[in-house]
């Protein structure tokens, strides 16, 4: 059984979140197409600490872990916590009305947890098994709900008003919940950022090379994809008759190109 401290250590963080969500929402109204980020002095000065976590703490980190850690044991890892984030993406899918979609990525679910010894092994994708990245936030949006204004989390890093919707989701559907104690829920939750982060060095570093504002860079290219996301999810007409549209997501292996959109800050979580 869970220890009653560990248990009472994660309804609070759960129910924090969510029940920070209506004062989030009301700051919807004050985003528009024009200004979608009213909030942009509090993002920047929040955006400027999580540079400063990443460059003491999370990047230093994540290229120890490069060094020291064998590729595919960086593969298995990788695969471990992405199999965990398919069964989220198994709900909002099914919530988004893409029942053909969900059914394949539980498919997804079932051949790597079993055959695939827990996720550690992706043998889904060689079956043609696509993987989906779906959320909460992405499931509001494609029902209809306004992004609203943009927002910059302490240490959890760019969204939005609708987006954030998904902290309190995120932090039930995660891969804590398969261990009992404070400590091992942190090193859990340890483990997924340095590996996260670790794939993003190559983007990062390109990033601080190219954008004059990093800021700016980061916002308007998080706004975007979100946005592209929710309108690869909506229902278009004949839609059954066009190829599907490629994903560009987290890579699959070290083999794989480093992604489009980069990172939107040292510390987030796409």
């Amino acid at each position: 059984m869970m220890p009653l401290r560990s248990f009472a250590v994660r309804r609070v963080r759960t129910w924090g979140a969510a029940l920070s969500l209506p004062l989030v929402f009301s700051l919807s109204g004050c985003a528009t197409s024009q200004s979608p980020d009213p909030l942009e002095s509090w993002n920047r000065g929040v955006f400027s600490f999580n540079e400063g976590v990443d460059a003491h703490v999370l990047k230093p980190l994540a290229e120890g872990y490069v060094k020291v850690t064998p590729s595919p044991v960086q593969t298995g890892v990788r695969n471990f916590f992405g199999n965990i984030d398919d069964v989220w993406s198994s709900v909002n899918l099914f919530l988004q009305g893409r029942f053909k979609e969900g059914a394949a990525s539980t498919m997804r679910v079932a051949v790597n947890s079993t055959l695939g010894l827990g996720g550690l092994i992706d043998l889904a994708t060689p079956m043609r098994l696509d993987r989906y990245r779906e959320d909460l936030g992405q499931t509001l949006g494609v029902w209809g709900a306004p992004s609203g204004a943009y927002i910059v989390w302490p240490i959890l890093g760019p969204s939005s008003v609708r987006d954030s919707a998904n902290l309190a989701s995120s932090m039930t559907f995660s891969a804590t919940t398969l261990v009992e104690g404070a400590r091992e829920d942190n090193l859990v939750r340890l483990l997924n950022g340095v590996s996260t982060r670790a794939a993003f060095l190559q983007a990062t570093d390109l990033l601080d090379g190219v954008a004059l504002d990093k800021y700016t860079f980061t916002r308007d290219a998080y706004l975007q994809r979100r946005q592209s996301l929710i309108e690869e999810g909506r229902p278009q007409p004949g839609e059954e008759d066009e190829a599907p549209q490629p994903r560009y997501d987290l890579p699959e292996s070290d083999d794989e190109a480093t992604p489009v959109v980069p990172a939107a800050s040292a510390a987030s979580a796409p």
